[in-house]
C-alpha cells in the first residue's frame, strides 16, 4: 500500500490576511478605485512594497503569502464595487460596454487592413491574396493537405507593456490564431467563387480585454477591405 502524501497549503493565514487588511484595506480600496490600469497597478505594487516593510520582522521570508493576502483583500473589495456598487473597475457598470472604434483601408499598399479598438484593446489586421501557388502545405499523420485561407495571430510584448524578447510563436498565440481563424472560416467563399488563397495576419498592438475577438473584428473588417465577398461580417465579443 503507498502511503498518503502529506503537505503543507503554502497559503497566508487568517492572523496575517487580518493584519495586513486592518493596516492597507483603506489604500486597497483606493487602488481599486483607479480606473486607469497601469496606474492602478503601480499603487498596488506600492502598497505591497510597504506591507513588506510592515511585516518583514513579524513574518520573515513570507513575501509570497503577504502578496497573496493583498491579492485576496484586492479581489474582495473589487467584487464588492461590482456587486454592491454596481461599478466595474473602469467604471463602467454592467449594462455599459467598452468604446469601439473601426478603421478600414488603414494601410495605402496591402490588399486589404482594418484597425478594430475596443477600449484599450487594439487589433491591426492585414489581409494578403495570392495565388493557388501560396497555399499553404500541411504535412501530418494523416498525409499532406493544403490551405488557401489562414489566419495568424501575432502578440508583441509591448501589448501589455512588457520588455522582452521576441522569439518564437508561443502555444497561446498559435491558439488564439486557431479561435479566430475558426469563427471567420465559415463566411469565407469557396474556391469555385474565389480562386485566391486568403492569408490574415493580426498585430495586438494593445490588449486589455479579449484580443482574440478583437482579431475576429479586425479580420473580418479586413477582409471586406480587400474585396474579398465574404458571406456576411463576423463579430467577436470578449466574455
Amino acid at each position: 500500500v503507498i502511503p498518503e502524501m502529506t503537505y503543507e497549503l503554502n497559503i497566508p493565514s487568517d492572523e496575517m490576511i487580518s493584519d495586513v487588511s486592518g493596516i492597507f484595506a483603506g489604500k486597497a480600496r483606493e487602488a481599486v478605485r483607479i480606473r486607469d490600469k497601469s496606474k492602478r497597478k503601480e499603487m498596488l505594487d506600492s502598497i505591497f512594497e510597504e506591507a513588506l516593510a510592515q511585516f518583514s520582522e513579524k513574518y520573515p521570508e513570507r513575501e509570497l503569502q503577504i502578496k497573496m493576502s493583498l491579492g485576496q483583500i484586492e479581489k474582495e473589495l473589487m467584487r464588492g464595487m461590482i456587486l454592491q456598487d454596481k461599478v466595474r473597475l473602469d467604471g463602467r457598470t454592467p449594462l455599459d460596454i467598452r468604446p469601439i472604434t473601426c478603421e478600414a483601408g488603414m494601410l495605402p499598399r496591402t490588399h486589404g487592413s482594418a484597425l478594430f479598438t475596443r477600449g484599450q484593446t487594439q487589433s491591426l489586421s492585414v489581409v494578403t491574396l495570392g495565388t493557388k501557388l501560396d497555399e499553404r502545405m500541411i504535412e501530418d499523420l494523416e498525409g499532406t493537405s493544403f490551405k488557401s485561407y489562414m489566419l495568424d495571430y501575432n502578440f508583441p510584448p509591448f501589448s501589455v507593456g512588457e520588455v522582452r524578447p521576441i522569439r518564437g510563436t508561443s502555444r497561446r498565440e498559435f491558439g488564439h490564431g486557431h479561435l479566430a481563424e475558426s469563427a471567420i472560416a465559415p463566411v469565407i467563399p469557396s474556391e469555385d467563387v474565389f480562386p485566391y488563397t486568403i492569408r490574415v495576419v493580426s498585430d495586438i498592438l494593445e490588449s486589455n480585454g479579449s484580443s482574440s475577438m478583437a482579431t475576429v473584428c479586425a479580420g473580418s473588417l479586413s477582409l471586406m477591405d480587400a474585396g474579398v465577398p465574404v458571406k456576411t461580417a463576423v463579430a467577436g465579443i470578449a466574455m
